[in-house]
């Protein structure tokens, strides 16, 4: 076992955890816990807390109360650099990919980064191991025929692939991703799900989405948030059968 992991089946805990900004409260005692190799997702309208609580997740905010153990420790308010050290690594809305490199290059820089925090004066040609890597993380993600391109002129879905492929150089043991979907054709989309779908259960995923018929397919456990609080938690089928969810949902579009 590596070090640092544990033999518990649940990877991450929210314990309780509230946020709040200012006068308004967005989260309030959210409690749930995630499966290690498994695919959860977090669903729920706009406005229901699913951004407030990806960003606690991935330590982008700290929580005003509660905690939240990785592992079984405790992680809530560490440096954000910490849960990418640990073994967290997330992927936004708004793509974050180096534009000006090619597709290739872009993930070998993740790899080399991780390599250089460790020595810095190894000239790049000294790890031929990370051309070969980047090369089998492309395929991974279906980009490999692509992979001599400048990363900007990739389509929107492809640079959402790319992006992925840079988040698993990082070697994580969680996956967040928050709306991968996020401004995709119908095709991208249903490509998108079919990759995050095959990462389990290599990789535990946790994927943030407000389009309910999106996740209910691949996901094996939902949880539901809305007005920052747990509406449900369950498998998709006792998410479909809940009266409440159907009543939130009720009118919702989800194109």
């Amino acid at each position: 076992m590596a070090p640092g992991m544990s033999d518990d089946p649940i990877i991450l805990r929210t314990l309780s955890i509230s946020k709040s900004f200012g006068r308004f409260k967005a989260l309030s005692g959210i409690t749930c816990e995630f499966r290690r190799g498994q695919l959860s997702a977090i669903i729920g309208p706009n406005g229901a807390g699913k951004s407030t609580y990806f960003n606690l997740l991935s330590g982008a905010l700290a929580p005003s109360a509660g905690r939240i153990l990785f592992d079984g420790r405790d992680i809530a308010g560490l440096p954000q650099a910490r849960f990418a050290a640990l073994g967290i690594a997330k992927s936004f809305q708004i793509t974050s990919i180096f534009p000006e490199l090619t597709v290739h290059e872009n993930v070998r820089a993740v790899l080399q980064a991780r390599e250089i925090r460790l020595n810095f004066w190894r000239a790049r040609s000294a790890y031929p191991q990370f051309a070969t890597e980047a090369e089998r993380l492309l395929d991974r993600v279906g980009l490999r025929a692509r992979m001599g391109m400048i990363a900007g002129r990739l389509a929107h879905g492809e640079q959402r692939a790319l992006e992925i492929a840079m988040a698993l150089a990082s070697r994580p043991r969680l996956l967040l991703l928050d709306e991968p979907t996020a401004g995709m054709s119908p095709e991208e989309t249903a490509a998108m799900m079919t990759l995050i779908a095959s990462l389990v259960p290599a990789h535990t995923v946790i994927l943030v989405e407000h389009k309910m018929k999106l996740v209910m397919g691949i996901a094996e456990r939902i949880l539901v948030l809305h007005h920052g609080e747990v509406l449900a938690l369950g498998t998709p089928e006792e998410i479909r059968a809940n009266h409440e969810v159907r009543r939130v949902y009720l009118g919702q579009r989800e194109g």
